[in-house]
């Protein structure tokens, strides 16, 4: 079912416009745009004062001014349902960052990293990312394009010769933007499975040449973490570093996300991290993470902590210029090709979505006629979801150490608020818990902006089996 007062806009190009680019200028440094329909508009949240004055939203269109948050907007209140989310270890450990017009309203850990060694979660405990990564990947090519060495129409063939794919010509045709926006032509998650066999990237790039393909490059959307990772070879060679440094250098270490690392090794030389947990026992049960999926960096490499993340939502709000120019971003979250699936996959998709598409890395949404830039993260003990509706100037981003869909609801119950709808209950937790907590809370702490460490859950462990989730 869909909002009565819904007025959704259309937010993708016709198939035969999204592969035509223009040029554009982003400051003094050139880039390729990829041309968006007139009906779409680009918009983004927050910022940092230094950057950009608080009352302006960098990324609304010129002359449109941000909508206040809907009354009754309680911060406290949802800081208060993740600590819900925790209690009696429904899930291990979870982080929540909620910023504003480039402010942080909340950036805090909840419950533990690792039930057979309880320390609780803060703001600094790093998470896997999975498919949260896609953003960094497609954001750091765009500043490659900013700077001039990469175009997005520039082919990988150019910087891959030895590329193949199945039909004639496809791989010489093959663009960056194809690769960014999930257009190769493969079908579903190809060879996904063989990285979870712990298939090195090298060879399954080269299988590549046999993977069956659906559709003509450019033509048609399916979802890759192989195939998107391709663009880290690109970004190596029109950088001249590795794909990690690239990314460090330009984005991690200038907006100040002193967590964030890439792989395996990056996650457990964290002096704090979580570590993932499956459902054993009627409990949990903690494991190693596997280095599968760490072996496509680009689709699904990146750790961060919330503040980290919180540090990232104000950068992709606009609010940051000196790192990420305003017309990069409005690239960026421009959506290319249409993703009717996004609305059927989740109740809150099915209810609140009238439009979904896929950008540059990002996913975009008619979520009840606001338009929000969106991408979820899952892999084998972890899950996240981010969030931004540039109307608003809101950012939300949630991350967790288990194997849980109960989490999930938060975003919709925050991002529903921000608009005014009238409360669904997305979260299955007892709301008379959450008044409780939210009493208890006030008494600790009523300014409720500051980034503080969560509450300790108590300690358990259990036995079981485990099982890969693919990083999407």
């Amino acid at each position: 079912m869909k909002d009565a007062a819904r007025t959704p806009r259309r937010l993708l190009l016709g198939a035969g416009l999204v592969a035509c680019l223009t040029p554009m200028a982003v400051g003094t440094a050139a880039q390729t745009e990829l041309r968006r329909e007139a009906s779409s508009h680009v918009q983004s949240p927050p910022a940092q004062s230094r950057a950009v004055a608080a009352d302006a939203s960098p990324l609304l269109p010129p002359g449109t001014k941000p909508v206040p948050l809907a009354d009754g907007f309680d911060v406290a209140r949802f800081e208060a349902m993740a600590q819900a989310v925790v209690a009696n270890q429904r899930v291990p450990g979870l982080a929540m960052a909620i910023v504003h017009k480039g402010e942080v309203l909340s950036a805090r850990g909840y419950g533990i990293t690792d039930v057979s060694n309880a320390e609780p979660v803060d703001a600094h405990t790093v998470f896997r990312l999975a498919s949260l990564s896609k953003p960094f990947a497609g954001t750091v090519t765009g500043l490659l394009v900013a700077e001039g060495s990469l175009r997005w129409d520039s082919h990988i063939a150019d910087f891959m010769p030895a590329l193949q794919l199945a039909r004639p010509d496809a791989a010489a045709r093959l663009t960056v933007a194809d690769v960014l926006s999930h257009r190769v032509g493969l079908g579903r998650n190809t060879y996904d499975r063989d990285i979870e066999r712990n298939v090195d990237y090298r060879s399954l790039v080269q299988r590549l040449a046999n993977a069956p393909m659906t559709c003509d490059v450019g033509d048609c959307y399916s979802y890759q973490n192989v195939a998107f990772s391709l663009v880290g070879d690109v970004v190596s060679a029109a950088s001249g570093q590795f794909f990690s440094e690239a990314v460090a250098g330009r984005i991690f270490k200038p907006l100040g996300m002193d967590d964030a690392s890439y792989g395996l090794e990056g996650i457990q030389a964290s002096p704090r991290w979580a570590k993932p947990h499956v459902r054993a026992g009627g409990g949990w049960r903690s494991l190693m993470p596997k280095p599968t999926y760490y072996r496509v960096a680009p689709a699904a490499g990146v750790n961060a902590s919330i503040s980290d993340m919180a540090q990232w939502l104000i950068a992709q709000s606009g609010r940051r210029p000196d790192v990420l120019p305003a017309p990069l971003l409005a690239t960026l979250q421009q959506p290319l090709v249409s993703t009717p699936g996004e609305m059927r996959s989740s109740g809150w998709r099915r209810q609140r979505l009238g439009d979904a598409g896929y950008a540059l890395g990002w996913r975009v949404y008619d979520y009840s006629g606001h338009r929000v830039v969106f991408h979820a993260g899952a892999v084998q003990g972890y899950r996240g979801l981010m969030a931004m509706m540039p109307e608003r100037e809101i950012g939300v981003v949630v991350l967790w150490n288990g194997e849980s869909s109960l989490p999930t609801g938060l975003l919709p119950t925050i991002l529903d608020s921000a608009i005014g709808l009238a409360p669904q209950q997305w979260l299955d937790v007892d709301f008379a818990d959450v008044d409780e907590l939210l009493l208890a809370n006030a008494g600790e702490d009523a300014g409720a902006v500051s980034i503080s460490t969560g509450p300790e859950a108590a300690a358990g462990s259990g036995g079981g089996a485990a099982s890969d989730a693919r990083p999407e």
